[in-house]
Protein backbone atom coordinates (compact mmCIF):
# COMPACT_ATOMS: atom_id res chain seq x y z
CA UNK A 1 0.00 0.00 0.00
CA UNK A 2 1.31 3.50 -1.07
CA UNK A 3 1.38 6.08 1.25
CA UNK A 4 -0.98 7.74 -0.14
CA UNK A 5 -3.47 5.03 0.00
CA UNK A 6 -3.00 5.61 3.55
CA UNK A 7 -4.73 9.01 3.95
CA UNK A 8 -8.12 8.25 3.47
CA UNK A 9 -9.06 6.37 6.85
CA UNK A 10 -12.60 5.90 7.31
CA UNK A 11 -13.48 4.92 11.09
CA UNK A 12 -13.67 1.49 12.23
CA UNK A 13 -14.94 1.29 15.67
CA UNK A 14 -17.33 4.11 15.67
CA UNK A 15 -18.56 3.55 19.02
CA UNK A 16 -15.05 2.59 20.57
CA UNK A 17 -15.17 5.70 22.76
CA UNK A 18 -18.25 4.46 24.49
CA UNK A 19 -15.62 2.41 26.75
CA UNK A 20 -13.74 5.08 27.53
CA UNK A 21 -16.47 7.28 28.49
CA UNK A 22 -17.74 4.43 31.03
CA UNK A 23 -14.22 3.51 32.37
CA UNK A 24 -13.42 7.11 33.04
CA UNK A 25 -16.64 7.64 34.86
CA UNK A 26 -15.80 4.24 36.91
CA UNK A 27 -12.58 5.87 37.50
CA UNK A 28 -14.28 9.51 38.52
CA UNK A 29 -16.94 7.48 40.50
CA UNK A 30 -13.73 5.56 42.67
CA UNK A 31 -12.06 8.51 43.40
CA UNK A 32 -15.12 10.15 44.68
CA UNK A 33 -15.80 7.09 46.85
CA UNK A 34 -12.32 6.96 48.22
CA UNK A 35 -11.40 10.56 48.62
CA UNK A 36 -14.58 12.38 48.68
CA UNK A 37 -15.82 15.33 46.89
CA UNK A 38 -13.25 17.97 47.28
CA UNK A 39 -10.83 15.69 44.83
CA UNK A 40 -13.99 13.38 42.84
CA UNK A 41 -16.06 16.93 42.00
CA UNK A 42 -12.92 18.04 39.54
CA UNK A 43 -11.97 15.03 38.35
CA UNK A 44 -15.47 15.08 37.24
CA UNK A 45 -15.44 17.44 35.50
CA UNK A 46 -12.15 17.43 33.63
CA UNK A 47 -13.13 14.16 32.50
CA UNK A 48 -15.97 15.84 30.59
CA UNK A 49 -13.71 18.72 29.72
CA UNK A 50 -11.75 16.14 28.15
CA UNK A 51 -14.43 14.58 26.02
CA UNK A 52 -15.75 17.77 25.31
CA UNK A 53 -13.07 19.72 24.01
CA UNK A 54 -12.01 17.72 21.26
CA UNK A 55 -14.82 17.86 19.60
CA UNK A 56 -14.27 21.81 19.30
CA UNK A 57 -10.51 20.85 17.50
CA UNK A 58 -10.52 20.55 14.04
CA UNK A 59 -7.60 17.97 13.96
CA UNK A 60 -8.33 16.14 17.24
CA UNK A 61 -9.04 12.50 16.56
CA UNK A 62 -10.17 11.07 19.56
CA UNK A 63 -13.40 10.16 18.01
CA UNK A 64 -12.02 9.07 14.50
CA UNK A 65 -9.88 9.33 12.40
CA UNK A 66 -9.01 12.85 10.87
CA UNK A 67 -6.69 14.29 8.05
CA UNK A 68 -4.82 17.89 9.55
CA UNK A 69 -2.02 17.49 6.29
CA UNK A 70 -0.51 15.45 3.60
CA UNK A 71 2.72 14.21 3.82
CA UNK A 72 5.68 16.54 3.25
CA UNK A 73 6.20 15.44 -0.66
CA UNK A 74 7.78 18.04 -2.39
CA UNK A 75 6.24 21.28 -2.49
CA UNK A 76 3.09 20.71 -2.45
CA UNK A 77 -0.47 21.49 -0.94
CA UNK A 78 -3.95 20.27 -0.96
CA UNK A 79 -6.66 23.55 -1.72
CA UNK A 80 -9.79 22.90 -0.31
CA UNK A 81 -13.18 25.45 -0.78
CA UNK A 82 -16.08 25.28 1.46
CA UNK A 83 -19.87 26.32 1.52
CA UNK A 84 -20.74 25.79 -2.20
CA UNK A 85 -21.89 25.77 -4.36
CA UNK A 86 -22.18 29.29 -5.06
CA UNK A 87 -22.74 32.48 -7.40
CA UNK A 88 -18.71 32.23 -7.13
CA UNK A 89 -17.85 28.85 -8.42
CA UNK A 90 -17.48 29.64 -11.97
CA UNK A 91 -15.47 32.56 -11.13
CA UNK A 92 -13.35 30.60 -8.84
CA UNK A 93 -13.57 27.18 -11.09
CA UNK A 94 -12.00 29.85 -14.05
CA UNK A 95 -9.32 31.28 -11.42
CA UNK A 96 -8.10 27.77 -10.90
CA UNK A 97 -8.05 27.29 -14.98
CA UNK A 98 -5.35 29.97 -15.19
CA UNK A 99 -3.22 29.26 -12.48
CA UNK A 100 -3.21 25.39 -13.40
CA UNK A 101 -4.70 25.04 -10.42
CA UNK A 102 -6.05 21.63 -8.76
CA UNK A 103 -8.76 22.16 -5.68
CA UNK A 104 -11.59 19.94 -3.42
CA UNK A 105 -14.92 21.82 -3.41
CA UNK A 106 -16.43 20.83 -0.09
CA UNK A 107 -20.41 20.83 -1.11
CA UNK A 108 -23.29 21.23 0.90
CA UNK A 109 -25.86 19.27 -0.25
CA UNK A 110 -28.78 21.59 -0.15
CA UNK A 111 -26.63 24.17 -2.27
CA UNK A 112 -25.65 21.69 -4.70
CA UNK A 113 -28.95 20.98 -5.62
CA UNK A 114 -29.97 24.09 -6.09
CA UNK A 115 -26.74 24.84 -8.62
CA UNK A 116 -26.52 21.33 -10.01
CA UNK A 117 -24.40 22.40 -13.31
CA UNK A 118 -22.27 24.31 -10.92
CA UNK A 119 -21.23 20.89 -9.42
CA UNK A 120 -21.22 18.78 -12.36
CA UNK A 121 -18.91 21.89 -13.93
CA UNK A 122 -16.75 21.31 -11.01
CA UNK A 123 -16.53 17.62 -11.78
CA UNK A 124 -16.11 17.93 -15.18
CA UNK A 125 -12.97 20.13 -15.08
CA UNK A 126 -10.94 17.97 -12.86
CA UNK A 127 -11.83 19.12 -9.41
CA UNK A 128 -12.45 17.10 -6.89
CA UNK A 129 -16.03 17.08 -4.71
CA UNK A 130 -16.34 16.81 -1.02
CA UNK A 131 -19.43 16.16 1.30
CA UNK A 132 -19.85 19.21 3.67
CA UNK A 133 -23.02 18.18 5.44
CA UNK A 134 -26.72 18.56 3.75
CA UNK A 135 -27.87 22.02 5.17
CA UNK A 136 -24.62 23.58 7.19
CA UNK A 137 -26.00 24.14 10.34
CA UNK A 138 -22.71 26.30 11.53
CA UNK A 139 -24.10 27.23 15.26
CA UNK A 140 -25.70 23.47 16.08
CA UNK A 141 -23.63 21.05 14.15
CA UNK A 142 -20.93 19.88 17.27
CA UNK A 143 -24.76 19.05 19.21
CA UNK A 144 -26.40 17.17 16.44
CA UNK A 145 -27.38 13.89 17.64
CA UNK A 146 -27.05 10.42 15.45
CA UNK A 147 -30.67 10.60 13.67
CA UNK A 148 -29.51 14.17 12.59
CA UNK A 149 -25.96 13.64 11.30
CA UNK A 150 -26.89 10.79 9.98
CA UNK A 151 -29.25 12.39 7.75
CA UNK A 152 -26.79 15.39 7.33
CA UNK A 153 -23.86 13.42 5.81
CA UNK A 154 -26.24 10.86 4.17
CA UNK A 155 -28.33 13.29 2.21
CA UNK A 156 -25.63 15.05 1.38
CA UNK A 157 -23.85 11.87 0.22
CA UNK A 158 -27.06 11.05 -1.99
CA UNK A 159 -27.32 14.43 -3.87
CA UNK A 160 -23.32 14.88 -4.73
CA UNK A 161 -23.22 11.53 -5.85
CA UNK A 162 -26.12 11.33 -8.06
CA UNK A 163 -25.07 15.05 -9.15
CA UNK A 164 -21.62 14.03 -9.85
CA UNK A 165 -21.87 10.66 -11.50
CA UNK A 166 -19.93 9.15 -7.87
CA UNK A 167 -19.75 9.60 -4.26
CA UNK A 168 -17.52 11.80 -2.24
CA UNK A 169 -14.72 10.23 -0.64
CA UNK A 170 -14.11 12.67 2.05
CA UNK A 171 -16.27 14.69 4.60
CA UNK A 172 -15.15 18.27 6.37
CA UNK A 173 -17.28 18.78 9.46
CA UNK A 174 -19.01 21.75 9.93
CA UNK A 175 -16.95 24.49 11.12
CA UNK A 176 -14.46 21.43 12.14
CA UNK A 177 -16.66 20.33 15.00
CA UNK A 178 -17.02 17.11 15.24
CA UNK A 179 -19.12 15.25 18.07
CA UNK A 180 -19.02 11.31 18.44
CA UNK A 181 -21.91 10.37 16.54
CA UNK A 182 -20.42 11.06 13.31
CA UNK A 183 -18.15 8.57 13.03
CA UNK A 184 -20.99 5.96 12.35
CA UNK A 185 -22.48 8.12 9.20
CA UNK A 186 -19.12 8.56 8.08
CA UNK A 187 -18.46 4.76 8.22
CA UNK A 188 -21.43 3.90 6.64
CA UNK A 189 -20.49 6.13 3.44
CA UNK A 190 -16.91 4.91 3.49
CA UNK A 191 -16.23 9.02 4.11
CA UNK A 192 -12.81 9.91 5.78
CA UNK A 193 -12.64 13.15 7.76
CA UNK A 194 -10.44 16.07 6.36
CA UNK A 195 -9.31 19.26 8.54
CA UNK A 196 -6.84 22.17 7.44
CA UNK A 197 -3.45 23.01 8.93
CA UNK A 198 -3.59 26.25 6.69
CA UNK A 199 -6.58 28.87 7.04
CA UNK A 200 -7.46 32.86 6.95
CA UNK A 201 -10.56 33.02 8.46
CA UNK A 202 -12.12 33.89 4.58
CA UNK A 203 -15.09 33.06 5.79
CA UNK A 204 -16.02 35.90 7.61
CA UNK A 205 -12.85 38.51 7.09
CA UNK A 206 -12.73 40.54 3.83
CA UNK A 207 -9.54 41.81 4.14
CA UNK A 208 -7.17 40.19 1.22
CA UNK A 209 -4.17 41.11 3.12
CA UNK A 210 -5.02 40.02 6.44
CA UNK A 211 -6.61 36.55 5.11
CA UNK A 212 -3.22 35.86 3.13
CA UNK A 213 -0.84 36.62 6.04
CA UNK A 214 -2.85 34.18 8.33
CA UNK A 215 -2.77 31.74 5.39
CA UNK A 216 1.10 32.11 4.55
CA UNK A 217 1.87 31.63 8.19
CA UNK A 218 0.72 27.86 7.48
CA UNK A 219 2.10 26.99 4.09
CA UNK A 220 4.23 24.26 4.47
CA UNK A 221 4.52 21.18 2.19
CA UNK A 222 1.75 19.13 2.99
CA UNK A 223 -0.30 21.83 4.10
CA UNK A 224 -4.19 21.91 3.99
CA UNK A 225 -5.41 25.17 2.44
CA UNK A 226 -9.12 26.00 3.64
CA UNK A 227 -11.18 28.80 1.75
CA UNK A 228 -14.13 29.35 1.28
CA UNK A 229 -16.65 30.38 -1.40
CA UNK A 230 -20.03 32.52 -1.14
CA UNK A 231 -18.68 34.36 1.89
CA UNK A 232 -21.09 37.44 2.76
CA UNK A 233 -18.62 39.97 2.15
CA UNK A 234 -18.75 39.40 -1.23
CA UNK A 235 -14.46 38.69 -1.52
CA UNK A 236 -14.49 35.24 -1.85
CA UNK A 237 -13.18 34.82 -5.71
CA UNK A 238 -10.82 37.83 -5.07
CA UNK A 239 -8.90 36.38 -2.07
CA UNK A 240 -8.85 32.81 -3.95
CA UNK A 241 -7.11 34.47 -6.64
CA UNK A 242 -4.80 35.99 -4.18
CA UNK A 243 -3.96 33.22 -2.86
CA UNK A 244 -3.24 30.97 -6.07
CA UNK A 245 -1.02 33.90 -6.53
CA UNK A 246 0.46 33.33 -3.01
CA UNK A 247 1.02 29.94 -4.27
CA UNK A 248 2.28 30.20 -7.24
CA UNK A 249 5.11 33.18 -5.49
CA UNK A 250 6.02 30.73 -2.74
CA UNK A 251 6.60 27.56 -5.47
CA UNK A 252 3.73 25.47 -4.07
CA UNK A 253 1.75 23.35 -6.38
CA UNK A 254 -1.71 21.28 -5.75
CA UNK A 255 -2.24 17.92 -5.28
CA UNK A 256 -5.41 16.08 -6.29
CA UNK A 257 -8.11 14.60 -3.97
CA UNK A 258 -5.89 12.32 -1.65
CA UNK A 259 -7.02 8.70 -2.19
Amino acid sequence: MSATATLHRIPRRPHAWLAGLLLSQLAVAALWWRLGWHWGLPALLLSHLALLLPVFLPRASLYMPVLGRLPAHGREVWLTIDDGPSADTAAILEALDRHQARATFFLVGARARARPDLVREIHRRGHGIGNHSQSHPSARFWALGPRALADEVGQAQQVLAELAGEPPRWFRAVAGHANPFLAAPLRAHGLARAAWSARGYDAVDGDPVRVLQRIGRGLRPGAIVLLHEGAAHGRSVEIVEATLCLLRERGFDTVATPQ
